[in-house]
């Protein structure tokens, strides 16, 4: 199917917060991972998002040139022609954007949609995070506000942060501390400077205790009542029953994070989860074995010529593909999006 409209895409995070599940949000650095993403998705038959962070841009955009947006638009056309093969819908977004990078990368690229909106064209990006974790909130959220108009105007959805995810990401380091945790009065303040919808519509990467990197289940501490704390706030602000859930919430740092834990943040709203450790690992190790199985076919050992068949980029990627396709397929199934996408 054809990359997701901004009208499917608004319909797939709306029917994934009624219908108590999440789409894995697959981040991408090369085709080949963009390819491994989109069928894993297909084979797990579910909707799904795939997204470039500012340094998976910089990479694929040639390691000597490190341009982000030259990247981001390669893999987003990549992905584009690609996608019309696979019976799914599959959504465009950026990852976490700072402060000192918003104008290299997500204005340039906000700016580029809404040239081709104007002409007629649908945003090359459906969706852009804005990371305002490391400014003060009132500053975050006015600099929110503004990009919530551009974005509404290039027909696309702004996913903003309120509060702070802590471990690396990108060269991006938290503490791990009790910033990692939003509170009521965060979300009050959200709605007061963005609204129920009424501006534009925005998802909301509310922090429960998230840590970025690699952990054993059971080692980061999440507290997803703080999710539930957060809608109930919002709900009452914007004069919504106490069940509404006015937020579409983004789960960030998800590794190590346990099932049940998963389970209550897509109860409490989470629509969207970035899966990005796991992933690389799952595309990575099959690559290692593969070289270690294949050790005197993939090198010229003892001045004889190897393997062409075996050391062919082809041979491993293949089974690059498959196991990260597999890894996407259970992040699917754990977040209950696998067999919902619409018959």
């Amino acid at each position: 199917m054809p990359i997701a409209t901004p009208e499917v895409y608004a319909d797939m995070l709306d029917r994934a917060k009624n219908g108590s599940f999440a789409y894995p949000a697959i981040n991408i650095t090369s085709s080949q991972t963009v390819t491994a993403a989109i069928r894993g998705f297909a084979e797990a038959g579910s909707d799904g998002i795939i997204q470039v962070s500012t340094g998976g841009g910089e990479y694929a955009s040639g390691s000597t040139i490190k341009d982000m947006v030259t990247g981001a638009k390669a893999l987003a056309a990549y992905a584009e022609e690609v996608a019309k093969n696979y019976p799914v819908n599959i959504a465009l977004h950026t990852d976490h954007c700072p402060k000192d990078k918003l104008d290299a990368f997500v204005r340039p690229l906000l700016a580029a949609s809404a040239e081709r909106v104007e002409a007629g064209g649908l945003p090359i990006f459906q969706s852009h995070m804005w990371d305002g974790s490391a400014v003060p909130l009132d500053e975050n959220l006015q600099i929110a506000e503004e990009l919530l108009a551009q974005c509404a105007a290039a027909k696309v959805i702004l996913e903003i942060e309120v509060g702070v995810v802590g471990g690396e990401e990108d060269g991006v380091e938290n503490e791990i501390n009790e910033k990692l945790y939003s509170t009521p009065e965060d979300a009050i303040a959200t709605v007061k400077a963005l609204g129920g919808g009424e501006k534009g519509y925005y998802m909301t990467a509310l922090t429960f205790g998230n840590v970025h990197g690699v952990y054993k289940p059971g080692n980061v501490k999440l507290r997803p009542e703080v999710l539930k704390a957060a809608q109930e706030a919002a709900a009452k602000e914007l004069g919504l029953g106490a069940d509404a859930k006015p937020f579409h919430l983004v789960f960030h740092g998800g590794s190590g994070s346990l099932a049940e834990e998963i389970s209550a943040a897509v109860d409490y709203g989470v629509v969207k989860m970035n899966v990005d450790t796991d992933t690389q690992y799952a595309f990575t190790r099959p690559v290692a074995g593969y070289m270690m199985e294949n050790y005197a076919g993939v090198l010229k050992v003892d001045g004889e010529v190897g393997n062409k068949k075996q050391y062919d980029p082809r041979a491993w990627g293949k089974v690059a593909e498959a196991a990260m396709a597999q890894r996407v397929v259970e992040a699917c199934e754990n977040l209950r999006s696998a067999g919902t996408h619409p018959a």
